[in-house]
């Protein structure tokens, strides 16, 4: 058993008989009244984020999760099947435990986390930048550069993303995962 002192980003917590990802946290200590600390949670099962306030040194219950290396393998109608990279055992997550799933293209690594006392996947987490194909996007306008505008473009994995105008079919671009969001074009 912890503290909301022990409270970090990351920290994976039971709470509402739910488990809970801290996103940020903030130890307040007002002039008057006792102390407190002010969190973000994000859900590991729905994905919901949630504010909640915790009053300085309440017990909290961490949960003790592992961050496994997979490869994804397939997409089926009952979720996404990977491999884990070090015994190659698979496993087949729901859709809603995969987030940026339309970013994901077979045999990217992926992060899985595992609750180490029950051995069940909790969710599955993409890399911070993907690197990607465009499918198609419209040819950009001579001359329209006011503002620097920004056009839609598909990718091999389906998903849509705003690129700038220069970007043209069959360049590979860098992919925020966090934000969809064009970073830069990859040589």
């Amino acid at each position: 058993m912890a503290t909301t002192a022990d409270i970090r980003n990351g920290l994976v917590i039971k709470f509402n008989n739910d488990l809970f990802s801290v996103v940020e946290f903030l130890h307040v200590k007002p002039g008057k009244g006792p102390a407190f600390v002010r969190t973000k949670l994000k859900s590991l099962t729905s994905g919901k984020v949630i504010d909640n306030t915790f009053n300085s040194g309440v017990a909290i219950f961490p949960v003790r999760v592992e961050r496994r290396s997979f490869q994804y393998l397939y997409e089926e109608e009952f979720g996404y099947t990977f491999m884990d990279n070090e015994n190659f055992e698979q496993v087949t997550l729901n859709k809603e435990m995969v987030e940026g799933a339309d970013l994901m293209k077979e045999g990217q690594s992926v992060e899985i986390l595992i609750n180490a006392e029950t051995e069940q996947p909790i969710s599955c987490e993409m890399p911070l930048f993907v690197e990607l194909v465009v499918t198609y996007t419209e040819p950009g306008i001579k001359g329209d550069t006011a503002n620097s505008p920004k056009k839609p473009a598909t990718v091999e994995t389906g998903a849509t993303i705003t690129v700038p105008l220069f970007i043209q079919n069959d360049e590979k671009i860098k992919v925020d995962t966090r934000t969809y969001e064009y970073v830069e074009r990859v040589k």
